[in-house]
């Protein structure tokens, strides 16, 4: 299957699951990856461009100084962003937009955020890659995603339930970011790891 088709089923996939995304994630959230959005939210700065927004789960982590921009695939998960976002008075563009193929011109942005989104990207390797060539010199990538565990055992589980969990929830469970950030020419600053190695905290610069 081509990524157009890849992608047009990705976007089928949330719009049926929006209303349900919430209660779902939220579960998942609490056990595996804790204050990981306030963890990467707190560190944006300036002009900002959260890829794959989602239901807008971020908005309330992210500093009151910073110039949001979201995009996300789904129709009806950026109907409750922009829902969330009016019911909670912050601002922020949020507007339909595919996170391979970013309709904004290079270095427009001083810091690129996404958390558990690369996971689910067709094309995540493309999404790096868009997101490196709109950052500013010296701006900054971060990153919360779930990751192929460095743990062999781990990972050998992974790799069993990763075609069910792509197939039913457009999840890969064996994705590293982090090969394709260094691929992109981005220099990581820190990097966590938790939850035997699935659970992974980026922050790469893109040089001056």
């Amino acid at each position: 299957m081509n990524s157009v088709s890849n992608t047009q089923r990705v976007r089928r996939h949330y719009d049926r699951s929006a209303e349900s995304y919430d209660r779902i994630i939220a579960w998942f959230e609490r056990i595996f990856f804790g204050e990981g959005r306030e963890w990467v939210c707190s560190r944006a700065q300036g002009e900002v461009l959260e890829i794959a927004a989602g239901t807008g789960r971020n908005l309330p982590f992210y500093p009151e100084d910073v110039r949001l921009t979201g995009i996300e695939l789904s129709p009806e998960m950026l109907a409750i962003a922009r829902r969330r976002a009016r019911e909670t008075g912050i601002e922020a563009d949020l507007r339909e937009g595919d996170a391979q193929d970013l309709t904004f011109p290079d270095a427009s942005f001083d810091t690129v955020v996404a958390t558990l989104a690369l996971c689910t990207i067709p094309d995540d390797r493309r999404a790096v890659a868009e997101a490196a060539r709109v950052l500013r010199p010296g701006g900054r990538l971060l990153l919360l995603e779930h990751v192929r565990s460095p743990l062999l055992p781990v990972r050998l589980l992974q790799r069993v339930l990763d075609p069910l969990t792509v197939l039913l929830e457009q999840d890969h469970l064996v994705r590293e970011p982090l090969h394709n950030v260094e691929n992109a020419g981005l220099v990581v600053e820190r990097l966590e790891r938790s939850k035997l190695g699935i659970v992974e905290r980026l922050a790469a610069l893109k040089p001056l």
